[in-house]
């Protein structure tokens, strides 16, 4: 369900794109969509992910100009701004708190070598700069329809595809002995 409420705001945005083609009037309601986004939850879960919220003040700062100025181009900058914030906050965290963000982020579930969680980290770093800099491709250089599909069915599909290669690459690294319990490293009791 959370990963719905995600996405929800952006598909609502493509699907008024999709009806209107009118990118002001997409973002128009992108805007309380995304608030909306963030205040269900907080009701349901009690806490906002930094993510959601550096998405919201960027939806409600470029889509405010979008709309205030009647400019499409302002809201078409969101990801790029979004993604390579992400790229300086991974690439900073080990700097600021002794661990990555990855490994901060998935610690409980697994264990890897330090060497391991830092080429993670900077893959992460990676992806977050090239997913902006596509972004940037794809808006100057496609049709403004072509970049509201690619924001949504592009940037998940890639998404997608970066974790199931991350998958792989974890795979590689996770214990393979029977007797361990996978992703925690903790033996089983012997019999």
């Amino acid at each position: 369900m959370k990963m719905l409420i995600d996405f929800l705001p952006i598909a609502i945005f493509v699907l008024v794109y999709q009806l209107t083609k009118d990118i002001v009037l997409a973002t128009a309601v992108l805007i309380p969509a995304t608030i909306a986004q963030v205040l269900f939850t907080w009701w349901r879960w009690r806490k906002v992910e930094k993510m959601h919220l550096v998405t919201l003040a960027l939806v409600v700062l470029l889509g405010g100009a979008t709309v205030i100025l009647g400019d499409g181009e302002f809201i078409k900058w969101k990801p790029t701004v979004v993604n390579w914030l992400f790229a300086v906050a991974f690439l900073l965290s080990p700097l600021l708190g002794g661990k990555s963000l990855i490994e901060r982020m998935m610690e409980k579930n697994m264990t890897l070598p330090s060497p391991v969680w830092t080429r993670l980290n900077l893959a992460w770093v990676v992806f977050f700069l090239a997913m902006g800099a596509v972004n940037i491709v794809v808006f100057t250089h496609f049709s403004e329809e072509v970049w509201v599909n690619f924001k949504l069915f592009g940037m998940m599909g890639l998404t997608i595809l970066f974790i199931l290669v991350q998958g792989v690459y974890l795979a590689r690294h996770l214990p393979r002995d029977e007797n361990t319990i996978q992703g925690t490293g903790s033996r089983k009791e012997e019999k």
